[in-house]
């Protein structure tokens, strides 16, 4: 008889599932090291001092079929309502060909930021198109690949006018009409780095007495007003200023451009380029300025070079101005930036082309005209008679609130932030139907409603003649070429195929953790119970998220030990950002605020010094010692040094050498001794979940990459999350809801950042429960171990923890090579796409290094794939060593081969075309040929180029 357990039905083991190694395969890694268990490896590789002995509290993990089901109870929790609230966000229609095909494919978001632009053709091909749209939208030269949103567009523009201005000194004047959210954020900004901000009426604003370095317009205003701005930017440039204008691109197919009224910036949300709502994101900024300004843009710049055959290539430019290279000189602190849904954004813009994107402008701004005709014929009182797409509606309170709760009666969400006022904002998916209950919320009881044929003939612009845009926009051919859904279905596979992602191979990027982004975990960022709720919709609207929000919180709290979260970071470094201002709020409120030193091992992820830079400190470096563990000496005497400055640590753990310093208590202890605040990088914690907690063993900061450790998806270099957790003691000053005005600390746009994300992550965590959690960090322990124990005769591993053991990642040393056999570190990154891989994190923390990271998703076929590549290439090595290979002509130093290279007519090299393109066994079964060849960094550099090319340039280059 069969018993009642064996009855029950069959559990749907996701957490086997998610670790790549099958049971069988992790007892025969085990034995390769000589360990019985992956308890055993924890007691080796995990200090027992700050080792976490009891389970986490966090539910026992559901099927994917229970988890589906939750999220279904969750959302039908949601109400998301007709929104008209507009704040720069607006509902949008995502044609489907794109939501299936990029959006919800894999192929397109669990790419990696394309660093190895050989591999990732496609997706910068379609960065260069949303750069170009940018430009041509905004009628200025130079845009970058995307920012997180448009709050922290508007403070980066902030830092840009400030380091280009002649008047440095300045103050920055910020038009009072920008959204209340970009205030916000950018009164956070200007006080963590010393900026006097100046909020007015830019109508009454006197630039000969002011004398601003910058001063920001948002164009409309936020309650919809549109107005000529050409005098005041030539009143601004006259004393030295920059002026940087907050606009929505899709408003600039019918307004005179930024740039055509003289303004140095401009910068917005795209999010109206098809990406739905969100719950605040993502949604790709964007910032477009002049060419002059190019290197000083943050963010990331997609340009245009040439391979080694003389092929037109893409690449990310100037990177010598970014974090990671720069550190606390860099121009920003930006690492992730908004990448997927930028290239939606870009194909949004290829599908309607300028007629498209021209008659939904001119349909928007028909029908809020119409709207205000209407509203006008009810006896209503607009402030403005010159608008896009919003209306401010002026009505005394009592009005005002019955005209909300009926709005809400029907369905409909207004603006209501405004005393004696509400707005509307209309969008893609308006409907005569909608305006006719816009309506009926306004008109007095009983009477008859207008009539939308009636007054339709009356609609004229609203746009005052001079602000009419007579230009045209979006004229490369890549605009005009791809409206029928066959051709644009094959233009976004046709990118696809040139990228190199999950759904092709491993990605062993150290300190990035690309692990299972699982389907179920992404299935519910497009229902529309989460994708269409405003940010700032009434919390009743939001009841089954608000309650995921709340219980992913506890759970990120329990997994870091610490007391409070904010979900607010939308990127890793946005985390840092956030947590420094906090540790600088908590030393302000205990009389401390002169506390402004961070000290900053060597070894840091480059965000930590431009971190800390952003949030007012002095970056003083610490030394790390010959096994790669910051020196416990120097760190003492720096901070004894420093004592009464003392603000912050920033140590990430696991070391960045992938390492589980044993002093890691110690270290807290001495930065605690003398007054400072410990901030833990939580790039790593991918080794910690379960194992230990940052607050138990002294970190008072710590933020969580939520598209690393918790299974979010990289898109392509962004969307990320990072929010922060923190001691006790210091919950009172963690950012607040940015509409909240003066004071909040907002650190992003919407008060939960990307929020749509944030579903990914609870799913992650509900599928694998506390001990699929533990045992998932296990796994990725002993895959790192198991290949750095493979790869070790053939590469030295540089850094280990007592007993040879490493964390979840571990670096292996080329730097020997260039003088046996003038090879350099990126010879084998470029090779290893020939047998079908991502290179390894190339270069960091140490030069000339590769940092290796498998996590625990990774089978143990495919470990044992990357490491017989390696092995391989090291062979290929060898025989330049022994003479029997080229130096200069072999097949390392002419990686990668294309497809075209290897089908010429002609083959001039040394050794055969099979060595070159299928170099082993996996290859000639499944080939993924580079689109390009080995790309010249240095002409991309030397030659700007970061838009598409026009009809007329395509023709004299042809």
């Amino acid at each position: 008889m069969a018993s009642l357990d064996e009855l029950r039905s069959l559990p749907d083991e996701f957490c086997a599932r998610h670790l790549g190694p099958r049971e069988t395969d992790i007892q025969s890694m085990l034995g390769v090291l000589g360990l019985s268990s992956l308890e055993n490896l924890v007691e080796q590789a995990v200090p027992r001092t700050i080792r976490f002995t009891h389970a986490l509290a966090i539910p026992e993990g559901l099927t994917e079929h229970e988890v589906l089901q939750e999220l279904r109870q969750r959302a039908s929790e949601n109400r998301p309502l007709r929104s008209f609230i507009g704040l720069g966000y607006v509902p949008t229609l995502l044609p489907p060909v794109i939501q299936r095909n990029v959006l919800e494919n894999p192929g397109y978001y669990t790419q990696y930021t394309p660093y190895q632009a050989e591999i990732a053709q496609g997706r910068l091909e379609a960065l260069l198109n949303f750069q170009t749209a940018v430009t041509s939208l905004t009628g200025l030269a130079l845009a970058n690949a995307s920012l997180l949103d448009e709050a922290t567009a508007a403070a980066e523009a902030m830092a840009l006018c400030r380091a280009l201005s002649s008047a440095q000194n300045g103050c920055f004047f910020t038009d009072q009409g920008c959204h209340p959210q970009t205030l916000a954020v950018l009164q956070t900004r200007a006080q963590a780095a010393g900026v006097e901000l100046v909020i007015g009426d830019p109508a009454t604003l006197d630039a000969s007495t002011l004398k601003p370095c910058g001063v920001l317009l948002q164009y409309p205003s936020s309650d919809g007003r549109v107005w000529d701005p050409r005098e005041l930017i030539a009143a601004v440039h006259a004393v030295g200023g920059l002026v940087a204008m907050a606009t929505d691109l899709l408003t600039l197919a019918l307004l005179t451009p930024p740039g055509e009224l003289g303004a140095d910036v401009a910068l917005g949300s795209t999010q109206r380029f098809g990406m739905p709502l969100g719950y605040g994101g993502p949604h790709a900024a964007y910032l477009a300025t002049r060419e002059e300004c190019k290197r000083l843009i943050p963010g990331r710049i997609v340009g245009v070079s040439r391979d080694a055959a003389g092929n037109r290539a893409y690449r990310l430019s100037l990177q010598t101005r970014e974090q990671h290279i720069r550190r606390e000189r860099a121009t920003s602190n930006i690492c992730t930036a908004q990448v997927l849904p930028a290239i939606v954004a870009s194909f949004y813009a290829v599908y309607h082309g300028p007629v498209g994107i021209r008659r939904i402008a001119e349909r928007i701004a028909g029908q809020t005209q119409l709207l205000a005709l209407g509203l006008e014929q009810l006896g209503l009182k607009l402030t403005h008679n010159a608008f896009f797409d919003t209306l401010r509606i002026e009505l005394a309170e009592p009005q005002r609130k019955r005209r909300l709760e009926r709005a809400r009666e029907l369905g409909l969400e207004l603006r209501s932030d405004q005393p004696g006022a509400l707005g509307i904002t209309l969008g893609e998916p308006t409907t005569l139907a909608d305006l006719r209950d816009l309506w009926s919320v306004f008109a007095p009881d009983g009477a008859a409603l207008p009539s939308a044929e009636q007054l339709a003939p009356a609609v004229v612009s609203a746009i005052p003649a001079n602000l009419r845009r007579a230009t045209p926009f979006l004229e490369q051919p890549v605009f005009s070429r791809y409206h029928a859904e066959h051709e644009l279905l094959r233009y976004i596979k046709r990118l696809e195929s040139r990228d190199l992602s999950l759904t092709t191979a491993m990605i062993p990027l150290g300190s990035c953790t690309m692990k299972l982004n699982a389907t179920a975990e992404m299935m519910p960022i497009t229902w529309p119970e989460f994708a269409q709720l405003h940010p700032f919709t009434d919390s009743s609207n939001a009841l089954g998220l608000g309650r995921m929000l709340g219980e992913l919180s506890c759970w990120l709290g329990e997994v870091t030990g610490m007391a409070a979260i904010s979900l607010q970071p939308n990127s890793g470094a946005q985390g840092e950002y956030a947590g420094l201002l906090v540790i600088r709020a908590y030393h302000a409120a205990s009389g401390q605020g002169h506390r402004d030193v961070c000290l900053i091992p060597v070894s840091a992820h480059g965000t930590n010094p431009a971190s800390a830079v952003l949030a007012g400190l002095r970056v003083v470096a610490v030394a790390c010692d010959a096994a790669g563990n910051v020196d416990l000496n120097d760190l003492r005497r720096k901070a004894e040094q420093h004592a009464e400055r003392l603000a912050a640590l920033m140590v990430t753990y696991p070391s960045t050498h992938g390492v589980f310093e044993e002093n890691i208590r110690n270290l807290c202890e001495i930065v605690h001794a003398q007054g400072g605040q410990v901030y833990l990088d939580g790039a790593n914690m991918n080794a910690q979940v379960g194992l230990c907690r940052p607050g138990d063993f002294g970190a008072d900061v710590c933020h969580l990459n939520l598209h690393k450790t918790f299974a979010t998806p990289h898109g392509g270099g962004g969307p990320g999350m990072g929010p922060i957790a923190v001691a006790a003691h210091l919950a009172p000053y963690l950012p607040a809801n940015p509409l909240d005005g003066p004071g909040s600390g907002a650190v992003s746009a919407a008060p939960f950042g990307s929020g749509i994300i944030l579903t990914i992550a609870w799913a992650y965590i509900r599928l694998m429960g506390a001990a699929g959690l533990r045992r998932a960090t296990a796994v990725a322990i002993l895959n790192a171990n198991y290949m750095a124990r493979r790869l070790a005769p053939h590469y030295p591993v540089l850094y280990a923890g007592p007993g040879g053991w490493c964390a979840h990642e571990f670096i292996i040393d080329a730097r020997a090579l260039k003088k046996t056999a003038g090879i350099e570190v990126d010879d084998i990154a470029k090779r290893l796409m020939d047998y079908g891989f991502h290179a390894p994190t190339m270069s960091f923390p140490v030069p000339g290094t590769l940092m290796i990271e498998p996590t625990e998703s990774e089978s143990r076929q495919e470990l044992d794939r990357l490491c017989d590549a390696l092995i391989s290439i090291r062979q290929e090595i060898r025989e330049i060593e022994e003479g029997r290979a080229d130096r200069s002509d072999n097949p390392l130093k002419h990686a990668p081969h294309t497809a075209r290279a290897v089908t010429a007519s002609e083959w001039n090299h040394s050794y055969s075309r099979e060595q070159a393109a299928f170099p082993d066994a996996h290859t000639r079964e499944h080939k993924f040929f580079p689109y390009v060849a080995r790309i010249d960094n240095a002409a991309g550099d030397r030659n700007l180029i970061c838009t598409c090319s026009t009809v007329e340039e395509a023709a004299q280059s042809s």
